[in-house]
């Protein structure tokens, strides 16, 4: 998954990039409003964790603007402004939760974890289709009792898929929410294609349903 980052403090910043970097995450930086803006404009997230204090623009009135461009992403105030007020207009705006600076990135990595399975309607970091249980929180996957080996790009790929179950995702939405940057040069590559046909491997060794669906043209769909 894609955040982008809207914090002033570089070195907090800089902190939780190469946290959630870590866990797998996928980050942008904007130190200003008006770089979060330029961002916002022009790439898609699924979160966005937002100061409110900016040297050049109130947090809160980002998000009223980061809807219309992001209508999808989800919204994690991060600040050290406490009042009662704020906490309701953001909320009001459309803020999914809100936390209080200092804070420690373990609980932030948790709520974004709640907050994604609230969202895809899953009330448990593990995910179970047929006998197969993927789990959000370990990163892992098990058929019954048994770990299936799943490389870091192909757990990423398939946790997508099974997140927005049956949804159409094309390939430029799958590269640029599991890989980060998308380049034009190498959109018409079958890099996609060949991670889904390993995925597609390693399940059918345990169960031959037909869980990811090839959408001709556009892209795939996982469906339960």
């Amino acid at each position: 998954m894609r955040i982008l980052i809207v914090e002033d403090e570089k070195s907090l910043s800089s902190e939780i990039k190469h946290f959630l970097e870590k866990e797998e995450y996928n980050c942008d930086l904007a130190y200003t409003g008006t770089e979060a803006s330029e961002l916002i404009a022009v790439n898609p997230y699924d979160f966005i964790l937002l100061d409110i204090g900016l040297p050049d623009y109130n947090g809160l009135d980002l998000i009223k603007e980061a809807k219309e461009y992001n209508s999808e992403a989800y919204f994690i105030v991060i600040t050290a402004r406490g009042e009662l007020e704020d906490k309701i207009k953001g909320f009001d705006l459309g803020a999914d939760d809100y936390l209080p600076k200092p804070f420690s990135l373990l609980e932030l990595l948790s709520r974004i974890q709640a907050i994604t399975r609230r969202k895809f309607g899953h009330q448990s970091s593990i995910i179970n289709f047929g006998d197969f249980a993927l789990d959000t929180t370990k990163k892992h996957l098990q058929y019954s009792d048994k770990n299936i080996d799943l490389t870091k790009k192909e757990y990423k790929l398939l946790s997508y898929l099974v997140l927005n179950k049956n949804r159409v995702l094309d390939r430029l939405q799958l590269t640029e929410h599991i890989w980060g940057d998308f380049f034009e040069d190498d959109f018409d590559s079958n890099y996609i294609d060949v991670h889904i046909k390993n995925i597609r491997k390693k399940l059918s060794s345990f169960d031959d349903s037909n869980w990811i669906k090839t959408v001709r043209g556009i892209g795939y769909k996982f469906e339960i």
